[in-house]
Parts: structure tokens; sequence; C-alpha cells
């Protein structure tokens, strides 16, 4: 640039002036569409000549295509500079001369390095909580399904910070040349490399395909980059699940890795330096319990490296005291993992039982025993589960960091006011429950029902840990039917005693009950963010009340259940001298799920509008429920109305931006229609106003009058369900079931949701002359599993084989 300058170019420019690149091109490690990071800089004389070069370089830089990201500096100005802002020192530690004056490229780095000398606590601290807020931004954990190359846990990102942090403490940012200084072990330097080539192998794959700068490893990315990688798959995992499970082996070892290290290079504040030997005490000369962390002594040192009994110690030990393991004492651990025995002792089951006992840190200590390969060697499934994600939406973790977080939920529920934190409370053996929900997946990934094959693991695991035979076969239990009470309260019918009295039996006793309970919950929180909400912990709650009847245990307002009693409740609200055959007719005609989800005053109100119905009327009402956060709308109609009702109200519903939790539809006497919605509205966190109420009670009138189809939002992503759906091996399904209900025949219906698809199978319901009596609507992530009871319109089950074929046939159809 200066030769194409001639005159133009101040005189003796070319000694006062330095290109320097950092960054990813400082450190010859850019992907194909990073940017270009260039620093220009100058000494203090030049600082107004310089802007001429700099005006041609970048013009001829952007001509031949390079996305450059540049800054013009003195010395000076970068110390400063850095020494205030967390991004630019970092982005500064690996550069490199490319051409101009080494005499100011070499002030510059004298400079830096004073910087890092006088403040590297300081710069330790900035490093890190600059990481730390990155990470809230793009993920916490590793185990996330569609997770950021670069930026996300684990990831790219995580192997700069451990470079900048050797700078910081040992003057050296190179893995290489950390692993020759003694800062990191040979271990740990492969470790760092091969995750390194690993996911630069992945990142350059996804830039070069998408043209541009592209570091989100979407599902679809995921299938294409197994497909390109020729990663095989199992009879149980798909390719993509297999490359899935490398790329969590990597990012999970970045992310211990690092965490260590950030650990060690951290200084102890200096106060807590002079008093923690002073607060601190020894635990039989083995352990030392400070202000805020335990550690080994020497002598510890040597029994955890060659015992797991040691390793099980220290961890009960940290649970008791309730501190955090230090972590120079858990890289001792880490380092010592493969020499332990795969066979373990009495002792080591009698250590872990007794850490599966105590809620305060356990959901941590089993996290970081899973990270240094000990809890496998507990547990051999966990081994297996490592990083297995299935490939669908349902779960938003891997299996070992779904089954790992719910057990971190359930110790989470030691001091909650509500329902579930009193059932776990109540819970006499925490153990049994910790290790039910340990187990509770790991039966995914392998051939076979997860539940039937978690089955077997749970057996095996109980034999290996020694519980005696009565805990045993309830671990099996719980593990084996972990589904059952998630099934029942959200794809069945909970109105039909019958169906609740066999639940009831089948799990035999009040304790078992809450254990199901509390793993129930457990298992929905940790599936993501949200997925347990307030109308979930509900619809379980009033399922365990009900059932508890049954088993004799204790129930909150117990003389509330039962269908004769709230009947005379209803009666009781119209407080009216003689019998009313009409109103004794419909409190009779209504279904046990309207009697037993209702108040008594609620049912009454509901009553009054129906009966004031003119000839051909139709109303609507809504209400806000606090306790589960939700919106109620009723819909009342007379006979007229009633063919097609249920498809008309759902696409009414939907068209507002509503998400269907449930249905119930009641047939009366007289063949008046009294319909019941649960929803949630997204469009408001908490309750909504009046008027937004009011307007949708005014859609679903009309909806029932008018003929024309609803029309329903466009929502930025509403149909990624649709998109997606491609890309799992999970079809839609439709299965059918006679033997539950002795009323109904009952469908339920498994697929990704997309906008209308509600309407679109209720609509098809109704063309095949099918009455829904109840619908129970379960929307996981972007997969939904919809269950309808219905019957013919002479209000008979369906029963004919090729009648149910035609069904299935025609909804597969609507689905697909």
């Amino acid at each position: 640039a200066l030769q194409d300058l001639g005159e133009d170019a101040p005189a003796g420019l070319r000694r006062h002036v330095a290109l320097v690149p950092y960054g990813g091109y400082g450190r010859r490690a850019l992907a194909p569409f990073s940017d270009v990071d260039l620093m220009i800089l100058h000494s203090p004389a030049a600082r107004r000549k310089v802007s001429v070069l700099v005006t041609r370089l970048l013009r001829d830089l952007f001509d031949v295509g390079l996305n450059l990201g540049h800054s013009v500096r003195t010395p000076a100005d970068v110390s400063r500079l850095a020494g205030r802002d967390a991004t630019i020192y970092s982005s500064l530690i690996e550069t490199r001369l490319l051409v101009g004056s080494d005499v100011i490229y070499r002030q510059f780095r004298a400079r830096f390095d004073k910087l890092r000398q006088r403040r590297a606590a300081r710069l330790v601290a900035t490093l890190l909580a600059a990481r730390e807020h990155e990470q809230a931004h793009y993920g916490q954990t590793i185990y996330l399904l569609e997770p950021n190359v670069k930026r996300s846990r684990g990831g790219l990102r995580d192997i700069q910070l451990l470079r900048w942090l050797g700078y910081v403490k040992f003057g050296e940012p190179d893995p290489d040349r950390l692993q020759l200084s003694g800062a990191l072990s040979p271990q740990d330097q492969r470790t760092v490399r091969e995750a390194n080539e690993f996911l630069m192998r992945i990142r350059t794959a996804m830039h070069l395909h998408a043209g541009k700068a592209q570091d989100v490893l979407s599902r679809r990315e995921q299938v294409r980059l197994a497909e390109l990688f020729g990663v095989a798959g199992t009879d149980a995992l798909l390719p993509v699940e297999a490359f899935m499970r490398d790329y969590f082996w990597h990012t999970g070892n970045v992310r211990y890795l690092v965490s260590r290290f950030a650990a060690s290079v951290q200084p102890s504040p200096g106060m807590m330096q002079v008093i923690g030997p002073v607060l601190g005490h020894q635990v039989a000369g083995d352990y030392r319990v400070g202000p805020r962390e335990i550690s080994a002594t020497g002598r510890g040192l040597v029994k955890l490296r060659t015992d797991l009994v040691e390793v099980l110690r220290l961890s009960e030990l940290a649970n008791r005291y309730d501190k955090r393991i230090a972590p120079a004492t858990w890289a001792a651990v880490y380092r010592a993992t493969p020499h332990y025995s795969a066979t373990i002792s009495a002792a080591v089951a009698e250590r872990f039982l007794a850490l599966l006992d105590q809620p305060p840190r356990l959901a941590e200590l089993l996290r970081n025993l899973h990270e240094l390969r000990v809890l496998e060697k507990i547990v051999p499934a966990f081994a297996h589960a490592r990083g297995l994600l299935q490939f669908n939406e349902y779960h938003k973790y891997t299996v070992d960091e779904h089954c790992i977080r719910a057990v971190e939920y359930a110790t989470g529920l030691v001091f909650d006011p509500g329902p579930v934190g009193r059932a776990y409370r109540k819970i006499k053996s925490k153990r049994t429950l910790h290790l039910a929900l340990l187990l509770h997946d790991l039966g995914k990934g392998l051939p076979g029902d997860h539940s039937a094959v978690g089955r077997d693991i749970a057996q095996q695991t109980a034999a290996r840990l020694g519980l005696p035979a009565q805990e045993a076969e309830l671990v099996t239990f719980l593990v084996h039917k972990h589904l059952i009470m998630s099934h029942l309260a959200f794809r069945r019918d909970t109105g039909d005693e019958a169906l609740v009295v066999r639940f009831a039996v089948e799990v035999g006793s009040p304790e078992i009950l809450r254990m199901l309970y509390v793993l129930t919950c457990a298992d929905l929180a940790a599936v993501g963010p949200g997925v347990l909400n307030s109308w979930k912990v509900e619809v379980l709650t009033r399922l365990l009340w009900r059932t508890m009847q049954h088993l004799g245990g204790d129930v909150a307002d117990a003389s509330d259940w039962g269908l004769e009693p709230r009947r005379h409740q209803v009666r009781a609200c119209f407080a009216m001298p003689e019998v009313d055959p009409w109103l004794e007719a419909q409190i009779h005609a209504l279904s046990p799920g309207w009697l037993l989800e209702q108040g008594p005053a609620q049912i009454a109100a509901s009553l009054r509008r129906l009966r004031a119905l003119p000839a051909g009327g139709v109303d609507a009402w809504g209400n806000y429920l606090a306790t589960s956060q939700t919106l109620e709308f009723l819909v009342a109609a007379d006979a007229t109305w009633t063919r097609g009702l249920f498809y008309k109200l759902t696409g009414a519903l939907t068209s507002q931006g509503l998400a269907i939790l449930s249905a119930q539809i009641d047939t009366l006497v007289g063949g008046l229609v009294l319909d019941r919605f649960v929803v949630e509205d997204p469009d408001y966190v908490g309750p909504p106003s009046a008027e937004r109420i009011a307007t949708i009670c005014s859609v679903l009138v009309e909806s029932i009058r008018r003929a024309e189809p609803p029309t329903f939002r466009r929502v930025w992503g509403g149909d990624r369900g649709a998109s997606r759906k491609a890309l799992s091996r999970l079809p839609s399904q439709v299965r059918i079931d006679n033997s539950t209900s002795d009323r109904y025949t009952i469908l339920e219906l498994f697929t990704f949701d997309c906008i209308g698809l509600l309407y679109k199978v209720a609509r098809e319901l109704f063309e095949l002359d099918l009455s829904i009596g109840v619908a129970k609507i379960g929307t996981y992530l972007d997969q939904v599993v919809d269950v309808f009871y219905v019957t013919d319109l002479s209000g008979q089950k369906v029963e004919d084989e090729s009648r149910l074929e035609q069904i299935r046939r025609r909804l597969l159809a609507a689905l697909d």
C-alpha cells in the first residue's frame, strides 16, 4: 500500500507502522468466513500521518473481498483500552507481526505483558466474568439440542478461554507450551488438541456449506454432517445420535478441563488465605474442611488415588458440611479414575447409597462424579448414557444430563411450600427415590422399549449395590413405571373412577404413590425449561389426591372428593326448597371429569347460564385460573349446534394464538352441550385483560354460527415442527385403545406440532362421524400427543375392526 501511494505516502511512515493480526487471525486459526481482525499499530509521532495509509489499505482489502475488522492504535492506546475492556484484552493476547516495524510491535508486547504482570488477578476475574455472561446467553450446559460450536459451553470459546488464562497466569497461551511447562498434564493437552480439531472440522464444514459464518449446529446440520463425515449408526442409535455423542464427549471434556484450569489460576481472597487455616478443621487427617471448600491433605490424596471408597467418602463429607470440593482435589481423582476397579466392594456400595440419602449437594456431586468417569464405575449404564442425544423434540438435554437434572429438581424440593415439596418431605426413603430418578431413562438408546430396558438396568444396579429385596423391587417398579402417572394424568380421563382404582391397586401404597408423583414432576421438569408448568402440577396433584383416597393416605379436603358429595354441594348452591327435575337431571348427566375438576359454585354458575339459553342460543365465558396460570373457557349451546362444535371451537381458540391444554365435552339432557377448554395464552404473563377474554368469547360464539374456516396467525418459527418432522425417525402414529374405558374408544395421536393441527384433526374426527367426549392435548417442545375419547353418533364405542382401520388411516393422512 505504501508503494502504491508513492509520492502521497508520508515520509518515513514505514518505520512507524506495524500491521498486527489478532484473535483467530493472530493465532492462525480462522474458519472460512470468520472475521479478519487487523490492528494498525503506529508510533505517537505518526498519528496524523497514518490516516492516508489506513484509507488505502482498507479500500484494497475490501476490493479483494476480505471482511476486515480493524483498529488503529498506538502501544499506549492498546494498553489503556485493554486494561478497561475484557473483550479487547482477550482478543489481543495472541497476536503476531505481519509486516512493518518490529520496534513498534515489541513496544506493544512489552506494555501488554507488563499489564498482565501488574493486574493478573483482576484480569483472570474479568475474563471469567465475561465468559460467564456469554454462557448465560448461549447456554450454561454443554447438553443443548442445537449448540453453538463457538460460544456454547465446552465449545471453541472455552478452548480460547483456557489459552487466555494460560497467558495471564503463565505468560503462555499455547497448550503445547503450557504442557511443557507443567501447567497442563499431557492428558489435558491431548484433550484440548483433539477437541479443537474436532470442533474446527465441524465449524469449517458449516461455514463452507452455508457460504457465510454459521456456528449454530442445527438439527438439520447435525444430520448433514453425520452423513458427510461417514458416521455409522447402530440398531438403537441413528448416525446423527452417534455423531452428537462424539460432540458432547469432546465438549464435556473441554468444559470440565477448563473449569479445573480456571479454578487453579484464581488466587484465593487475601483474607481467606489468612483465616482459612484458622477457621478450618481436619477430618481424620485426610481432609481439611475450610470456610468455602473441602480439600484433601497429602495423606488423603494418596488414598484418593487408589481407593474408590475414599472418593465417595469425600463426596459424603462435602454433602454433610455443604462445601464444594477443591478443584485440585477433583483433579487428582480425575487422573486416578482409569485405575479404579470395574467391580465395586460392599464399602463402595454403602458409601454411594449414603450419598444418595442426603439432598444438599447431591446433584452437583453426582454431576462431578459423572464428569470424572467415577459414576459409571458404580452404575455402568451411565457410560452408555454419556452425551446420548435422542433425536426427537421431547428432551432439551442428553440422557445423562436429564437424569441428573431430575435428581436436582427433587432435591431442590426440600423447602418448597407447594404440594410437590410437601410430598417429597413425607417420603421416608429419599435414597430410593433419588436412585430411581438417576436410573429412570438409562434404557434409552438401547434396543427395546426404554422403560422395559430400564427395568433390567434397575434390577442389575440394585443387585450391584446390594439393596435389600424390598427396596430393589421398589426401585425397579419406579423405573419401569416412571411414565404411568404422566400418561394417566395427561392422556386419560381421570374422571373415570375405575381407571383411578386400577392405578391405586397397581401402585399399592401411599409412600410409593408419593414417590411416583415426585418422580413424574421431576422427570417433566428435567425435560427443559417451562415444561413442568403450574397447570401440569395441578393436574398431577389432583390425580395424587384422588388415588390417595383409595390407598388410605392423607388427603387434603378428602371429603370434597367423590361424585355424590360433589353433586350434593352443587345442589346446595341453588338453595331451592323443592327438587328441580331439570336441574337434577343435568347434575346427574354431568361427567365425572366436570364434577371433580370444577368447584361446586363454578358448576352451579355454568348450569345457570345453560338454563338461560334461548332456543338456538350460544354462550361463552372465560376465567383466569391463578393456581395453574391458565385460562378456562366454557361454551354452552343448545342441540341446534351439536354437530361439529368441537372442531369449530378448537379452530377459534387456535386462531387467537392460544395453546389448548385440555378439553371436556359434555352433552347433557335435551341435547344441551357444555364444553370446557383449558388454555395457555402466550401473549400474556399473568392474568389477561378483561377485553382479551371478552374478545376470545366473542370469537368462540361467532365460530359456531358461521360456516367459514378460521384463519390462523403466522408466527415466526411457528411451523418449524413441519420441517423438523423430516429430520426425525419418529413417524406420525395413531394408536387405538378399546380396553381402558368401558364407554369410549380412545385415540392417541403422536406427531410434530404445526399451526392449526388440532383444528385439522378435530375436523377429520367430525367428518368420520365420531363424537368427542374428552380431549387431552399434550405438547412437548415441537411434538404433540393428543388423546381423544370418542364414540359413534349413537354414543357407542367403535369396535368394528374395518371401521377402526379406516379411522386410523384417515387420521394418519391428516397428520401427514
